[in-house]
């Protein structure tokens, strides 16, 4: 079995004082010889909308790029620095659906792995119940190639290609919503 690398192997140098000397600290942090000064790696904070129409079908994307091209998601993305959880999912909605969301309201979050230009970023996803007044009128915009509403009943987890979001799928078929 291969030996798993540091989350922060790609990090060879110390980002306060640029010394090659940093080096492992523990499972999420590396420390600088020189400086001292440690960096802790901490999962990056994320969002996903769970949209549901009055026909108990979800608001599904498709993606547009990588990671996982072409499979299953649900509308979402990255918290912005001095941004809510709850203002980065409304934002994030109206960015890749043209909705807007008047409620939000939050439901759980999964750790996930995010690969990123061959980094993988640890995430935290938080899942949130977003109502909109018109669910009737959206598109697809951003990194999102098609959104459609799919019942809920219907809906197979294999067919996203997030871990977070095949297991926030699993567990919105179990809820009553």
């Amino acid at each position: 079995m291969p030996e798993k690398k540091h989350p922060l192997d790609l990090f060879k140098y110390c980002p306060k004082c640029g010394s090659d000397r940093f080096v492992i600290n523990n499972f999420k942090s590396k420390c600088c010889e020189s400086c001292h000064f440690i960096y802790y790696f901490n999962p990056s904070s994320a969002t996903v909308s769970v949209i549901i129409n009055k026909k108990k079908e979800l608001l599904v994307a498709t993606r547009a790029s990588d990671p996982a091209k072409g499979t299953f998601d649900l509308p979402g993305g990255f918290v912005d620095m001095n941004e809510t959880a709850e203002e980065a999912v409304i934002r994030e909605v109206n960015e890749e659906t043209g909705l807007q969301i008047n409620s939000v309201r939050y439901l759980f979050s999964i750790p996930n792995t995010y690969l990123y230009s061959g980094f993988e970023v640890q995430t935290t996803d938080m899942f949130f119940l977003c109502e909109t007044n018109d669910d009737s009128s959206f598109s697809a915009h951003d990194d999102v190639a098609a959104l459609q509403f799919i019942p809920i009943s219907e809906l197979n987890p294999s067919l996203f290609g997030l871990m977070s979001v095949r297991k926030g799928i699993e567990k919105i078929q179990l809820m009553n919503l």
